[in-house]
């Protein structure tokens, strides 16, 4: 029914029916977890993360202890519904050929330490591990970038490669309850309670990272209102306005013929 009094309303009013509307014209995601880890591959790849080798995604598959993750050996450009592995938290293959990359030991340290996250990224994409070269903590200061207001956790010394077990009890810890990690002289790690999530928020940190240093050659980062930026974090970070993110980057990597065997 069409509304003929929207401008006696609050602002708080106004929100709550926009969330409602939201919630009610858009489904949820049409893709299994499998094809949602292959596109988001895609997606990170088309978007900037790339890094030959170099970053893993795992995703939990709803059985305790178990994640699916790509195969060592394979760029983001190459992952497939059908190459994805089954681990456990040991990294032992359960399903699938190949080994996984042994830096995921510190995804099982998150999982156990964060109940709440389902989807874990790590990337080196190219502005946020510039911005980790000089050792300076990720700003959010645009509304574009807000969705990780507060958010964003910072190491400020390179702990080393992320195999063993002190550096998985370390970066769980340096995460803490954020949704997101700067390593310093290394990359970024996203703490998502789904793929969709994770997803949104891995191009969201790479784009503030980007914006960030294009300003710092400018002139001095002004910041904004904290409580109008918590209420843009909300505002953003919700579960329908992420599948209708990642649903939009799924369409338009699909559109690519080189991504054409993604979902086989």
């Amino acid at each position: 029914m069409n509304r003929t009094d929207t401008f006696e309303l609050d602002k708080a009013t106004l929100v709550a029916e926009s969330t409602d509307q939201l919630n009610q014209q858009f489904q949820d995601s049409r893709f299994s977890l499998r094809q949602k880890l292959a596109l988001t591959c895609r997606i990170l790849f088309d978007n900037g993360h790339d890094s030959g080798l170099a970053g893993q995604i795992t995703a939990r598959t709803g059985t305790p202890g178990q994640f699916f993750t790509q195969q060592l050996g394979l760029g983001f450009d190459e992952i497939a519904d059908s190459n994805l592995l089954l681990v456990d938290e040991d990294l032992n293959v359960l399903e699938g050929d190949g080994i996984p990359n042994p830096a995921n030991r510190f995804h099982s340290w998150v999982y156990r330490a964060r109940p709440d996250v389902n989807c874990i990224i790590h990337t080196h994409a190219v502005y946020a591990a510039a911005l980790g070269m000089l050792e300076q903590p990720l700003v959010i200061s645009h509304m574009d970038n807000c969705v990780l207001y507060d958010d964003v956790a910072f190491v400020g010394k390179w702990p080393g490669i992320p195999v063993g077990n002190e550096e998985g009890e370390f970066i769980s810890a340096a995460l803490g309850d954020k949704h997101a990690l700067l390593l310093s002289h290394h990359g970024l790690l996203i703490a998502g309670s789904t793929v969709e999530e994770a997803c949104v928020l891995a191009i969201a940190f790479e784009r503030a990272a980007r914006m960030q240093l294009l300003a710092m050659n400018v002139g001095e980062i002004q910041p904004i209102d904290p409580a109008l930026g918590r209420e843009a974090h909300d505002w953003v970070l919700r579960p329908k306005r992420n599948t209708i993110a990642f649903e939009y980057y799924a369409r338009r990597s699909l559109k690519d013929p080189r991504n054409a065997d993604c979902m086989r």
